[in-house]
């Protein structure tokens, strides 16, 4: 249990990182409200089940509104921590006429957020923010320091919301933690990430198709690691502002499919397409300014991490059908 029991929101709490923060804040003695408006990006099916074991607890509160078009004033009312992770994900979705949408939900709900808060006592307001802000890179691992040159519109709007808080920051001593995410995966992924997509192809007998060569390194981070690193800015007190949370390591991603084939329910073919507008060829966290500063350590190596995410997907289609 927690020290201090706090009053928390969670935007964004149906999704993929958002269920888990919350259910993990709820076990350390928090009161949680989780605002969430069930976009249609992906499977509303999946998004509800995310939320199904949130809904019965006694220190759970759900709102179905967007960040958008709520009351913010009185959502904020009692809220002492602010956790943003309600964004509109997706690098490859980003381009052409869905921009708009990548704006409203990633930049305005963040402005809109950041002008309530102001007016609030927080004790801290996590950001999430990507790895994506960096852009394409020869320089690694990326630090905190280095250029951030998206190549994206999704990390364009990213990168706007984060300034977006430091400016908030500045201006108004919102006492903002960004954390830059470096390809979050396990239960829950969200079905357009790739090992999702793998898992579930072999799943159903469809073969996995790898945009580009296989030979583009990432850094994968375990969805428990990223939720501790928000638990973990929730009470931190120093000057620093921006950390990078990734896995602790750089794998290639053949790589990545081989464990995956390992742990696939079904035949696994592996089919090379065109590399994508928008995709970098290689990212790897330096973490170390988060592992000083927060006392950030991924504890969960792939292998282990993949097995985890593979029997949930076969278990969430079983539940939602399909």
């Amino acid at each position: 249990m927690a020290e201090t029991a706090h009053n928390v929101l969670v935007t964004g709490v149906a999704g993929f990182i958002g269920s888990h923060l919350a259910a993990r804040l709820l076990d350390l003695g928090h009161s949680v409200v989780g605002v969430d408006c069930f976009t249609d990006y992906y499977d509303v099916r999946i998004k509800k089940d995310n939320l199904s074991s949130l809904l019965p607890h006694e220190r759970f509160r759900f709102v179905g509104e967007s960040v958008n078009t709520v009351d913010l004033r009185e959502l904020l009312a009692g809220v002492d921590c602010v956790f943003h992770q309600a964004a509109q994900a997706g690098v490859r979705a980003s381009w052409g006429e869905q921009f708009e949408t990548y704006i409203d939900a990633n930049i305005r709900a963040t402005q809109r957020l950041c002008e309530a808060a102001r007016e609030t006592k927080l004790r801290r307001f996590v950001y999430a923010s990507s790895s994506s802000v960096y852009g394409e890179t020869t320089e690694l691992p990326m630090k905190e320091s280095h250029p951030t040159r998206p190549v994206s519109p999704y990390g364009v709007t990213k990168l706007d919301g984060e300034n977006l808080c430091l400016l908030y920051a500045k201006s108004y001593e919102l006492p903002v933690v960004c954390l830059r995410y470096f390809t979050v995966y396990g239960p829950r992924q969200r079905p357009d990430m790739a090992f999702h997509r793998f898992l579930r192809a072999a799943a159903t007998g469809s073969p996995v198709e790898v945009y580009g060569n296989g030979a583009q390194t990432r850094d994968f981070t375990y969805i428990g690691d990223a939720v501790a690193a928000n638990v973990a800015a929730m009470s931190y007190d120093g000057p620093e502002r921006v950390f990078n949370i990734g896995g602790g390591s750089r794998v290639a991603l053949n790589s990545a499919l081989d464990v995956i084939g390992r742990h696939a329910r079904g035949e696994f073919e592996v089919r090379y397409r065109d590399a994508q507008r928008g995709d970098v060829t290689h990212t790897y966290a330096d973490i170390s300014l988060a592992a000083r500063e927060l006392g950030y350590e991924p504890r969960t190596g792939l292998e282990d991490g993949i097995a985890r995410e593979a029997e949930w997907i076969a278990s969430v289609y079983t539940r939602i059908g399909g």
